[in-house]
């Protein structure tokens, strides 16, 4: 059994070629990144392995890094280990487009998972029975959790009294749309003058 967070990124890495830890582990929190065509391979290695034990897929979800870094996206796998009560955090960078493997055959949860990745972010999962939308509308365009998807949408949704049903429309904006480039939050707002702070 192996608990300590540091002997156990040296035991993966030792153990499985291809998996990359992100040093220094901060907050007791170990990453590792894998290629997407390993990802089936690594989730079953840290499953069967007797020393690991992570037997838990927690939770399965996608980030959309634009402007942040290349690969644009990642899918993220948060596993949970009972046998050393501890959490692991397995991360995959993909370019636009790219597939991932489901992991439906190591974990069967991941389906639902991956189901909403898929629907927020357009990831697509290789060999999911089932990928389809499962938060928004069959007819929905687009995937709103992409950081260039517009506030707006593309389409407006609304009951017709006359037709006795709902009906799409195109977008109609009833002021003019103006574009706000802000900066991200966290990066703080850079200001193109020298702020005067008053006197008390």
């Amino acid at each position: 059994m192996i608990q300590n967070l540091q002997v156990q990124a040296t035991y993966i890495k030792e153990n499985f070629a291809g998996a990359n830890v992100v040093e220094p582990i901060n907050h007791g929190n170990l990453i590792i990144y894998v290629m997407p065509e390993k990802i089936v391979e690594f989730l079953t290695f840290l499953r069967d392995d007797g020393k690991l034990s992570y037997k838990t897929l927690l939770d399965l979800f996608g980030a959309d890094l634009l402007g942040l870094r290349e690969p644009r996206f990642e899918v993220i796998y948060n596993l949970l280990s009972y046998k050393l009560n501890n959490r692991i955090t397995i991360k995959v960078a993909l370019e636009d487009r790219q597939k991932v493997p489901t992991a439906i055959p190591v974990f069967s949860s991941a389906g639902w998972f991956e189901r909403e990745v898929f629907d927020m972010y357009g990831i697509e999962f290789e060999n999911h029975p089932d990928l389809r939308r499962i938060l928004t509308d069959y007819e929905f365009e687009g995937h709103p959790l992409r950081k260039d998807f517009p506030l707006t949408g593309y389409r407006e949704v609304r009951y017709d009294a006359e037709k006795q049903k709902v009906v799409y429309e195109p977008v109609k904006l009833m002021q003019e749309f103006r574009n706000f480039d802000f900066e991200m939050p966290w990066e703080g707002v850079i200001y193109p003058f020298k702020l005067k702070i008053p006197n008390f």
